[in-house]
């Protein structure tokens, strides 16, 4: 059957299929985006099953089944801005970080907590020493303040101290309204010891999108791990990030000194967990919260870095800026989704239409192909040399269509990571029943408009099918598609259905303008017009 089918029908058919692999199998298998720095070590030999991660040289174990849950009983001090609250416990972890706006609510109006209740949490302190890790888990903190408020102040102080025997540990803390904090930890006399980065947030588990932890290091390295797919340890130094996320949210550290070493370890669910290397005194800065372009460039433009796009971010990554300065235009996410649209429409104008009109000379040369090929059935060589000549001589590329397709490709894939990772759509309203770009639409609308626009759009393509089979798989792709979209992200359900409506209004132009260059042509040499509808 696909040795009939026309070199655009292999083509759409093949992106057709390609969109749906990549569908498919990243849902099942993310993509694998880690790299091996070269400074990690070799991993250790241990069970992906165990409970903690033995480092031999040391003797410290990676609290991967930390169960030390937060409870009211051991709250040590309240951190409350307006858009947070945060809680410090008695050993002296961030043991809760709830924010406080709306739009980050889950789907049963709770607030977003970013601090998992069980495993390491940040600022967690381990011993390489076990005598001295486990007295240092049953000795409480003691606090400079019980309850600071940032609603009324820029930044609030927060001293942390732990008493070890005559040993002594300190954490002077500073927090800020935008949710990012000052380290600096000293010990009273040397000792191994390191810092934990903290679980990444668990608040989205949407499909298609990456969770675990990532190193951004040298000379722009990104590493990612992602959770499920940790083996070994890794050691990373020059780093300028660290993080643990989700698809929205994120645990960083960051300003750390280039000689700290920063180890990425897998857990006993071969997830990653983030931890440095730590020494008698530190200092460095961190942030929790959500993965805003803007918030994240007001602290350090070096945390933009930590919004991840994954293979496209060469793309991703210009067309989400032009994406905020468009929302800055118009004030509303949904409009300046639309805007970006009709700029990429614009752009890609010149070659669509040529596209689209050599896809008009196919089908009307699809008879005389057809011909040519049952005439010069036995001699191949004839027969490809009478359809080059054909094509030639009316003016067909029979690969004219392809390029504005192959160029779509990147483009869509682009905007799709682009508006899945963008928690700046969480909340955003756009009109009538869309009150989440980030979320499927609830009422099916759009998708469904989407899957009807998509159809119209194929009925006014021109093709060349002459296998009822090949006219049947083409007409259920937009029912297909339409299923995949139902569950997608408004937002990227709206770009592909403006989409739609833009590739049919031009396809009506192009169809009027071929019309109007056959008319001429015809008048021109009514005798082959003549042979033609004989034919």
């Amino acid at each position: 059957m696909l040795d009939k089918l026309t070199p655009n029908q292999r083509l759409l058919l093949a992106i057709a299929l390609s969109f749906l692999f990549f569908v498919a199998y990243t849902a099942i298998f993310p993509p694998q985006q880690s790299q091996t720095d070269q400074n990690t070590t070799t991993p250790s030999s241990v069970s992906a099953k165990s409970a903690v991660a033995v480092d031999p040289m040391s003797g410290h174990a990676v609290a991967s089944d930390e169960r030390i849950a937060k409870s009211e009983t051991n709250m040590l001090a309240t951190i409350e801005a307006e858009r947070f609250s945060m809680r410090i416990d008695t050993l002296g972890r961030i043991s809760s970080m709830v924010l406080k706006d709306e739009k980050f609510h889950d789907q049963d109006g709770k607030f977003a907590e970013l601090v998992p209740t069980f495993g390491a949490k940040p600022l967690y302190i381990r011993f390489a020493d076990e005598a001295l890790n486990a007295e240092a888990a049953k000795t409480p903190y003691v606090a400079s303040a019980s309850t600071l408020d940032l609603t009324a102040n820029e930044k609030v102080e927060l001293t942390l101290t732990q008493q070890l025997g005559e040993f002594s540990v300190t954490k002077h803390l500073t927090f800020y309204r935008d949710g990012h904090y000052d380290v600096h930890v000293a010990l009273s006399a040397e000792k191994r010891y390191f810092i934990y980065l903290g679980q990444r947030p668990q608040i989205t588990e949407q499909m298609m999108t990456v969770n675990g932890a990532m190193i951004y290091a040298g000379e722009g390295l990104t590493t990612i791990f992602e959770d499920g797919s940790v083996e070994g340890r890794s050691t990373f130094t020059d780093v300028h990030l660290a993080s643990a996320f989700d698809q929205y949210f994120a645990s960083i550290f960051f300003a750390l000194k280039p000689e700290t070493a920063v180890l990425v370890e897998r857990d006993r669910d071969d997830n990653p967990i983030v931890y440095l290397d730590a020494g008698r005194e530190m200092e460095f800065k961190a942030y929790i919260g959500p993965k805003d372009y803007k918030v994240l460039e007001s602290i350090d433009p070096v945390l933009v870095n930590a919004i991840e796009y994954g293979w496209f971010t060469f793309a991703a990554a210009p067309l989400f800026t032009l994406l905020m300065w468009l929302h800055s235009m118009f004030g509303n996410w949904g409009w300046a989704i639309i805007a970006l649209t009709i700029i990429i429409r614009i752009v890609l104008y010149p070659l669509t239409h040529k596209g689209m009109l050599s896809m008009q000379k196919m089908k009307d040369l699809a008879p005389r192909i057809k011909e040519i090929q049952t005439k010069y059935k036995g001699d191949p060589q004839r027969m490809n040399a009478a359809v080059m000549e054909m094509y030639r001589k009316h003016g067909a590329n029979p690969l004219g269509g392809c390029l504005p397709l192959l160029l779509q490709i990147p483009v869509f894939f682009a905007i799709y990571r682009v508006l899945l990772n963008a928690v700046e759509l969480q909340g955003a309203e756009w009109i009538f029943w869309i009150d989440d770009l980030s979320r499927m639409d609830p009422t099916f609308i759009l998708p469904i408009l989407m899957g009807a626009s998509m159809y119209y759009q194929q009925k006014l393509t021109p093709n060349s099918f002459t296998d009822p089979l090949q006219q049947k798989i083409f007409q259920f792709l937009p029912i297909i598609f339409t299923f995949f979209f139902i569950t997608f992200p408004s937002g990227l359900v709206l770009y592909w259905f403006v989409n739609n409506l833009f590739s049919i209004a031009q396809q009506f132009a192009v169809n009027s303008h071929y019309e109007r260059i056959k008319a001429r042509h015809h008048e021109k040499h009514p005798d082959e017009k003549h042979a033609h509808d004989q034919n």
